[in-house]
């Protein structure tokens, strides 16, 4: 179980500029963007050392790991997954898994005052990764499930009450989304960041780690590229 007086590290890659994170609890004592975007394989790893230097926090002393579990990119989700499986394992220690989305509902204030945002991941095209999150005063609870489809889908259903749409699919589509009589608010809000992933699971803390480091994978909601092209 998450522990407020417990150290961890927590990783988000799967949007296009990487992040890690060291906490205390739910205080963020260090945050490391990865440089370069298209990077996050090589860069992941120095920035996770450059978070626990500046946080003064040694590798034995982390109680878990914390993983932005996608959607996203699929190499970007797939780097954050395996770096964390990977520190989970060397170290002895659990893997906690959060929805990139739910963490991006909480990105930049959001998370200080009650909202409604719907959280849209560009997924190229006209298609986007979303989801909408109602946030209060004592957590958060998920409006719209995670999906993957085409912006009319999300525009052609019914969207709760006093939503703000947010993220770099929301961004991107913004005169799309205005002229169907919806707000959309910009950066940071709806960036899925390590801080953010780690903020969720302080407003979850009885969430249970994966139980299984082997079987666990990252969310894709979608195949790869190459899986999308191989016969079947």
């Amino acid at each position: 179980m998450w522990s407020p007086g417990a150290f961890y590290v927590a990783l988000d890659t799967s949007g296009p500029v990487g992040t890690a994170a060291v906490a205390r609890g739910s205080e963020i004592l260090a945050l490391t963007s990865l440089e370069r975007q298209g990077a996050h394989a090589s860069l992941l790893v120095p920035a996770i050392s450059e978070a626990l230097e500046e946080a003064s926090v040694d590798l034995d002393e982390l109680a878990g790991i914390v993983v932005g579990e996608g959607p996203g990119s699929f190499t970007g989700v797939r780097v954050a997954g395996a770096t964390a499986k990977g520190m989970a394992h060397a170290l002895g220690i659990p893997l906690w898994a959060v929805s990139s989305l739910a963490a991006a509902a909480l990105a930049g204030e959001a998370w200080r005052r009650p909202a409604v945002r719907y959280v849209l991941f560009d997924a190229r095209a006209d298609r986007v990764y979303g989801a909408c999150y109602g946030i209060g005063s004592i957590g958060m609870k998920t409006l719209v499930p995670p999906h993957a489809g085409r912006l009319r889908d999300v525009l052609g259903r019914e969207v709760p009450a006093g939503a703000v749409f947010v993220g770099q699919g929301a961004e991107r589509h913004e005169k799309v989304i205005a002229a169907a009589g919806f707000p959309v608010q910009g950066s940071p809000s709806g960036e899925p960041t390590a801080d953010a992933v780690m903020r969720w699971l302080a407003m979850h803390p009885d969430t249970a780690p994966v139980a299984s480091l082997e079987a666990w994978e990252p969310q894709y909601l979608r195949a790869s590229s190459a899986e999308r092209a191989w016969p079947v």
